[in-house]
């Protein structure tokens, strides 16, 4: 057998270094290649970074005066009934001089008016929809039937009208109404649906408070946005901005650089965070004490004096300023400090601070009296005889791990009785909490006491990363199997991510039921 015994032919020797050479560069063009795009994302992640907060300190000039939503106009008809009408209807908002945006209102081009009524009234609202699309109408904070209640459920479908009607039993208080249709809650917010219900009773109305609407008691629904150069809404969510839509600039009752003219020594100020993920953490420039007189549900026991404020998106307050001739003052946000970690903080609108309004005293100032030691006397369920606790786990986009199912019924609990709730926020980012039908007391936070600004009667609570709160609430309002009522997180572009679930009242022994209507469910509906 014959072999080949030729030797192998080696590369000669001045291929090597070559073929080293060769290899020793391809390695240098993938590492400088490599260290450049990690310079470019990190170059780009540190501009992001640096240009995330926003600050409109002192480059606000305020030279509107500030709009105050008109009352709405109402009737007692026949029954006895006080009727009010809404109309959600398209229009266009100069915002700024020379400039106008595509908007949506009620009764009007860009938020609506302000319902008022009081405890032990009748009231109905024919609601008409003149839009392009289905909406709802939430009546926020309101103690009511669960089918009157505008939640997803309550859909109204173009060119129809919704009549809802139910008798108001709860205590004075700030309360708002704004849409709430499944998955689009945050658009249509955005676009200008919102407006405030006033509850009176006769306690509200006797105490020794500003109730001079308009002029020392006013409504001021503070919302967050931004425009684009031809004056546009853009409402595109930040990059890294967990929490949802951060505006650069602050809207009051639909009114840029505001100020409002004080004739009266005090002066009453409704606050309603109404922007859709931005919590605000609400002081004055010179760091003046003002007095927490009411909370989402109403007057407090009595009134706390505090220098800040932070509502986040739903709540509401009430505040009292003392002012003195001739001066002036900025009600201003200011950072927040909730533990939130320094990226967290930075692209979640933790950082930023806005000059939202400037308060003008006249020369001089008509006196008024000062604030009486006693508000109201509370009437809170306490917690103490629990027929059940329930916890609840924020954590992304769910609650429990479950993403919302309108037709899944989360929880039933039963008419007459109270409850504990545990919400816990086990996320690296903030959330709140709101329950339908009922104001609740909160028992604690973090297993430690309510600070001042949250032991009056609350719907909505605020949790930062890593908190938990306990609530307890009481069911008292109509049973119905059928209707269910909404609990969810009203930073709106987690609600419309899926962070929501439903409850049913029901009495001893009632089984909940398919939930009735539905986002296919538009038909013409008067209740």
């Amino acid at each position: 057998m014959n072999r080949d015994t030729t030797p192998a032919v080696s590369p000669p020797a001045q291929a090597r270094p070559n073929r080293h050479r060769l290899v020793k560069r391809v390695l240098i063009i993938a590492g400088s290649a490599a260290l450049t795009l990690i310079l470019l994302v990190s170059g780009s992640i540190w501009w992001l970074y640096s240009k995330a907060d926003v600050s409109t300190v002192g480059k606000v000039h305020f030279e509107n005066r500030l709009k105050v939503p008109p009352l709405a106009d109402s009737r007692i008809d026949d029954q006895g009934r006080r009727v009010f009408g809404l109309k959600m209807q398209t229009g266009r908002t100069s915002f700024k001089a020379g400039q106008e945006t595509d908007t949506w209102g009620f009764n009007g081009s860009y938020l609506g008016p302000t319902l008022r009524a009081k405890r032990g009234e009748k009231v109905v609202v024919n609601v008409d929809n003149a839009l392009p699309e289905p909406s709802t109408v939430h009546w926020h904070g309101m103690r009511l039937p669960a089918r009157m209640d505008g939640g997803p459920h309550q859909m109204i479908a173009p060119g129809t009208t919704w009549s809802p009607q139910w008798t108001i039993d709860q205590p004075a208080a700030s309360l708002w109404y704004h849409p709430h249709p499944h998955g689009e809650t945050e658009q249509h917010v955005q676009r200008g649906l919102a407006g405030m219900f006033i509850v009176d009773d006769d306690n509200s109305q006797q105490a020794a408070l500003p109730k001079d609407y308009g002029r020392n008691d006013i409504p001021l629904i503070v919302q967050d946005t931004e425009f684009t150069g031809n004056g546009s809404f853009d409402h595109s969510k930040g990059t890294f901005a967990s929490s949802g839509f951060l505006g650069n600039e602050i809207l009051v009752n639909g009114t840029t650089a505001p100020y409002q003219s004080v004739n009266d020594e005090l002066v009453r100020l409704r606050l309603l965070n109404g922007s859709t993920a931005r919590t605000l953490n609400f002081g004055f420039d010179d760091g003046r004490t003002f007095s927490l007189v009411a909370t989402d549900g109403g007057l407090l026991n009595a009134p706390a004096p505090m220098e800040g404020l932070q509502l986040s998106p739903g709540e509401r307050a009430e505040v009292v300023v003392r002012m003195k001739p001739g001066e002036q003052t900025v009600l201003r946000t200011y950072p927040l400090d909730i533990g939130l970690n320094s990226w967290t903080q930075r692209f979640n609108g933790g950082a930023d601070t806005f000059d939202v309004l400037q308060l003008r005293a006249a020369p001089t100032l008509n006196p008024s009296p000062d604030l009486p030691a006693v508000l109201a006397h509370l009437d809170l369920p306490t917690g103490n005889n629990p027929a059940h606790t329930r916890t609840f786990d924020l954590q992304g986009t769910r609650i429990n791990g479950q993403s919302m199912d309108m037709n899944r019924i989360d929880e039933t609990v039963t008419r007459g009785t109270e409850e504990i709730w545990k919400i816990a926020n086990t996320d690296g980012s903030p959330h709140n909490f709101h329950v339908h039908d009922v104001q609740f007391k909160i028992l604690d936070v973090d297993g430690n006491a309510p600070p001042p600004h949250l032991r009056g009667p609350k719907d909505t609570v605020f949790l930062p990363p890593q908190s938990a709160v306990r609530i307890a609430l009481r069911f008292t309002g109509t049973s119905d199997p059928d209707h269910p009522y909404m609990f969810h997180c009203h930073l709106l572009f987690h609600e419309d991510s899926g962070m929501m679930g439903q409850f049913i009242v029901a009495d001893p022994g009632e089984d909940a039921q398919q939930p009735a209507g539905g986002r296919n469910n538009h038909q013409h509906n008067h209740s």
